[in-house]
């Protein structure tokens, strides 16, 4: 008969349950945290923390008032304003009551002298639990806790930074943009969606929108749309990009949803290229031989605004020395100027650069030409070296 394999020693085994619980209880307290810090864990843990701070609070104003005066009491309840969800947030009002109580009674009436738990005490604390109501009511809406909102924001101004990064050209040529948000704010309705195309990658196509709205308004909109937009380039015709881009545009049926474009199609081999536009302000190129600028305008309605749109290209040729510049009408069209005076001084701000090669040049433009207007402003440099 073969002989029967021994089992693990009753150490061992116990040592064995014992690792294995230890490591549920960290796997707990890890997604515990993980959950806390995404939003989405309870707050008891909050909760029980600022109910026990009441009583500490009315402990501390019973005997140092002149230190601890009852209006600390406003403390715990702005705290909790920003933690708990509602119901966690009343059962937290109702001690912070029963405590102002509490002191009333241990301090005496509040004619006898100061530290006492007077009228305005009573306001002040109601005026803060009423706010902190607001405020939890409007989180609970929304189903954005406060410990996530700041970072989605933050990630919805990366989100658009980097879809508006341009890929890198091949030896000769040198590309730089810069987008300034209007107000100085981090969120603009200006966006660039850029891509590497054609046979060996030899094809720039570059799209810059201008939003309807401007700063916070249009990010939005402008995040939507960067993200259609880059998933539609490069994956259609060059020709049927404005189109398809106007069909999505028309089928999200916004109150505000018209926008400008224009798309930039360029050959890195010959330097020829085409350019779309859809309602948006004219390219200029300065010609390094004659070191003039030149306008060049397409034919497009704005994207959002009828089915059926045409958009008829413009097209030129980038030679050794050219550089081509597409711009919103932000950078050049204000209430004080109209565009074609914008475009002049554009253009005779832009020949300082030319020594330069342009490297560096795009958000100097903005800063000289644009600094305070209350607009969002792009800019984009496309250079032949």
């Amino acid at each position: 008969m073969a002989e029967r394999r021994a089992g693990p020693s009753p150490l061992t085994a116990r040592l064995l349950h014992a690792h294995k619980a230890l490591h549920r209880v960290r796997t707990n307290l890890r997604r515990s945290a993980v959950d806390y810090f995404r939003g989405g864990a309870s707050d008891w843990v909050a909760f029980a923390g600022l109910l026990l701070t009441v009583p500490a609070l009315t402990c501390a104003t019973v005997v140092t008032p002149l230190w601890c005066a009852p209006e600390a009491l406003v403390l715990p309840i702005i705290a909790g304003g920003l933690l708990l969800r509602p119901a966690s947030l009343l059962a937290l009002y109702a001690a912070s009551a029963i405590a102002l109580m509490v002191e009333s009674v241990m301090l005496g009436p509040y004619e006898d002298g100061a530290a006492r738990v007077t009228p305005g005490t009573i306001l002040v604390v109601a005026a803060a639990g009423l706010s902190g109501l607001l405020v939890a009511q409007f989180r609970s809406r929304v189903g954005v806790p406060w410990r996530r909102g700041g970072t989605m924001l933050f990630d919805l101004r990366e989100r658009i930074r980097v879809q508006s990064k341009l890929p890198k050209l091949p030896a000769g040529w040198h590309r730089e943009m810069a987008l300034r948000p209007a107000g100085g704010q981090s969120f603009s309705g200006d966006f660039v969606v850029a891509a590497r195309t054609g046979p060996n990658n030899r094809t720039l196509e570059v799209v810059l929108t201008d939003v309807s709205g401007k700063g916070m308004d249009a990010a939005s909109r402008a995040l939507l749309l960067s993200g259609a937009f880059g998933g539609l380039l490069g994956s259609l015709p060059p020709h049927a990009f404005l189109p398809a881009a106007n069909g999505y545009l028309l089928r999200q049926s916004w109150e505000e949803g018209f926008a400008t474009s224009v798309h930039l199609v360029l050959d890195l081999d010959s330097g020829d290229y085409e350019l779309l536009s859809a309602g948006h302000v004219p390219a200029m190129q300065l010609n390094a031989g004659s070191g003039k600028w030149e306008e060049k305008a397409a034919e497009g309605p704005l994207l959002g605004v009828y089915d059926g749109a045409q958009f008829d290209p413009a097209k030129g040729t980038l030679r050794r020395g050219d550089v081509l510049m597409l711009f919103t009408d932000g950078l050049v069209e204000t209430a004080e100027r109209d565009l074609t005076e914008g475009m002049d001084r554009l253009t005779g701000e832009a020949d300082r650069y030319v020594a330069s090669s342009f490297h560096g040049a795009a958000w100097h433009l903005i800063e000289s030409v644009a600094r305070d207007v209350n607009d969002d402003r792009a800019l984009l440099l496309i250079c032949r070296d």
